[in-house]
């Protein structure tokens, strides 16, 4: 048995948390077992200059982990005054994810900024951010509804991410920071909602893969994504 008791197929706990901040037009904040992010959405009225005047919005994100999110402290990155490589492809990432499921022309020239800041890392992190962003910006451009800034919600589905991994052999979802660390493949799949796949990252630390193995990881991961929509789909209920 995975820590907790989780078997091979299970995601740990998964709990998302809206309103969580107070002036955020969307917040949440979001936990995928013992790792936690606090995901903001804030509504800007303008975009950036290469948008100007197309009629098109933006939707553009930031990570950032704080220095005891991990088990040692790490620097922070403006103490060292530029943004890692790692923390440079998650914010990309996460931006991508959110802007594929965003009807941008129906924004308007208006940005969503998406900012991730884990307060507590135990692996996922950057899956956990992608699920839980998308509530937060939900949450905002409901905001933008309400107050008749958008005549309809400018999304077109939900889109979630999970991480897939072999460990001693063995295909695991949701992987933790000590099954990460010792994963003999890891993999992180982000879907919409219509099973349509917004990125796939798969390395293999060890042995290569094959085409069997990443069959079946694939397949583990749809079915966790589809486990994310549905408390995605609860958390936006309440």
């Amino acid at each position: 048995m995975r820590t907790n008791g989780r078997g091979a197929e299970s995601l740990r706990e998964i709990r998302i948390t809206r309103h969580y901040l107070k002036h955020a037009e969307g917040s949440v904040l979001v936990e995928f077992g013992d790792t936690k992010v606090i995901c903001t959405a804030s509504v800007e009225e303008s975009v950036p200059p290469f948008l100007r005047g197309k009629g098109s919005g933006w939707v553009t994100a930031e990570y950032s982990m704080l220095p005891r999110a991990t088990h040692s402290r790490s620097p922070r990155e403006a103490a060292r005054g530029k943004i890692g490589g790692r923390t440079h492809e998650i914010q990309r990432l996460i931006g991508r994810s959110l802007r594929a499921v965003t009807d941008l022309t129906l924004l308007g020239e208006r940005s969503v900024l998406i900012d991730c800041d884990v307060i507590q890392a135990d692996g996922g992190t950057r899956t956990a951010s992608i699920t839980g962003a998308y509530v937060a910006l939900v949450d905002a451009l409901q905001w933008l509804v309400a107050r008749g800034g958008l005549p309809k919600l400018p999304v077109k589905e939900a889109v979630a991410a999970v991480s897939v991994g072999i460990v001693a052999g063995e295909i695991l979802l949701d992987l933790d920071y000590q099954e990460d660390s010792s994963a003999e493949v890891d993999m992180n799949f982000v879907m919409t909602a219509s099973n349509r796949f917004v990125e796939v990252q798969g390395t293999a630390e060890a042995e290569p893969f094959t085409c069997e193995q990443m069959d079946a990881m694939r397949n583990l991961a749809m079915t966790g994504i589809r486990q994310l929509f549905s408390v995605q789909e609860e958390a936006l209920k309440r």
